[in-house]
């Protein structure tokens, strides 16, 4: 076919026209592939978990880190994790004890029904990957709890619980945008036995049980952005627990004594259970702000805010009652001074004089 077009010679030059052009096209469909397969599989970040696997009899506890891990010269700042995990184990608790997230935005939240585990945080400064010499633990995001259930209709057989981190898991570097990160991840697996054990075993309730630790000190600190909280006073606050993990915070805001009197109608002051940031109920500033943190032992720490006089506002009502009721004091100090100094002279006069002696 080709021969015919211009004879041999010009077949010829056509042949190694389209054998040039089949060459570069080769060549570039190369290096396509190459950079698709490496662009994929190149991750700056990996999240896994460990053990990889573990195993339990029925009834057992057993616990489940997640780790991260960066390569060389990546930093992280920002973990947005869902971990899905089987319906043959129940998850009971997570433990941030450890964590080396202290900036959570979303703490660890487990949905029974949807079999996940949701949690979202901050790492202030970034993460580099761990300190050299450590023994695994600056690493580590969170302790997973599960309870395997008891027996079973039928021993003899096992079943697998997966542990995964679902699509939707995220990790961003500390590239001052906000870029997410090549993420790589690993999750694990329970083996359950439907026999029992010799004995029941619970490695975090007898870790709980053996706290006796207080949080960390911590403090707090007084917010106010007109772009935040339709420029309302909030409060922020965080604090760590490095045996069995923070639980909760609560908060009190406890009038100042020498504004109280003119407070009328306040109800009976008690702990409320809050997250931070808290939005302040006394927008005056008036008030003394308690901040407890609990962990899961029920240990507790408390932080005491109490506003600057600077700070303090003082409503029209209050202003004219702090006015109303300083004029009376002063009316009170004038009329008794009047009435001691009439007194006084009448008594003198009344008096008997004295002789003098000559």
């Amino acid at each position: 076919m080709l021969e015919r077009i211009g004879g041999g010679r010009s077949a010829s030059f056509v042949r190694s026209r389209i054998g040039d052009y089949a060459e570069y096209v080769f060549m570039a469909f190369v290096v396509l592939v190459f950079y698709v397969l490496f662009s994929n599989t190149a991750s700056a970040a990996t999240l896994y978990m460990d053990p990889t696997e573990t195993h339990g009899f029925r009834a057992d506890t057993v616990t489940v880190n997640v780790r991260i891990d960066t390569d060389e010269g990546e930093c992280v700042n920002a973990i947005d994790a869902v971990i899905e995990y089987g319906t043959a184990v129940s998850a009971v608790d997570v433990s941030t004890g450890n964590s080396i997230v202290s900036l959570w935005v979303e703490t660890p939240t487990i949905d029974q029904s949807a079999h996940t585990i949701r949690f979202a945080g901050g790492i202030p400064n970034g993460y580099c990957g761990r300190i050299p010499g450590d023994p695994r633990l600056t690493n580590i995001i969170a302790t997973l709890v599960f309870q395997i259930p008891g027996f079973a209709v039928g021993g003899g057989n096992t079943n697998e619980a997966e542990i995964r981190f679902a699509p939707e898991t995220r990790v961003l570097l500390n590239d001052g945008e906000g870029t997410e990160a090549a993420l790589k991840t690993l999750g694990s697996k329970i083996t359950l036995d439907n026999r029992a054990g010799d004995a029941i075993t619970d490695p975090w309730s007898a870790a709980v049980q053996a706290d006796d630790v207080p949080p960390s000190p911590f403090s707090i600190e007084l917010v106010q952005n007109d772009q935040v909280f339709s420029g309302d006073y909030y409060i922020v606050f965080s604090t760590t627990d490095k045996q069995s993990g923070m639980d909760h915070y609560e908060v009190m805001e406890e009038p100042i004594e020498e504004l109280s009197l003119f407070r009328w109608g306040i109800p009976d002051l008690a702990w409320s259970e809050v997250k931070s940031p808290y939005v302040l109920r006394d927008q005056q500033l008036r008030s003394v702000v308690r901040v407890k943190a609990i962990d899961k032992a029920g240990n507790e720490r408390i932080a005491v805010f109490a506003p600057e006089d600077t700070a303090r506002v003082l409503d029209p009502l209050t202003i004219v009652l702090v006015a109303t009721v300083a004029v009376v004091m002063i009316g009170f100090a004038i009329g008794l001074s009047l009435f001691l100094r009439r007194r006084f002279s009448h008594r003198r006069a009344t008096s008997e004089p004295v002789d003098e002696m000559e």
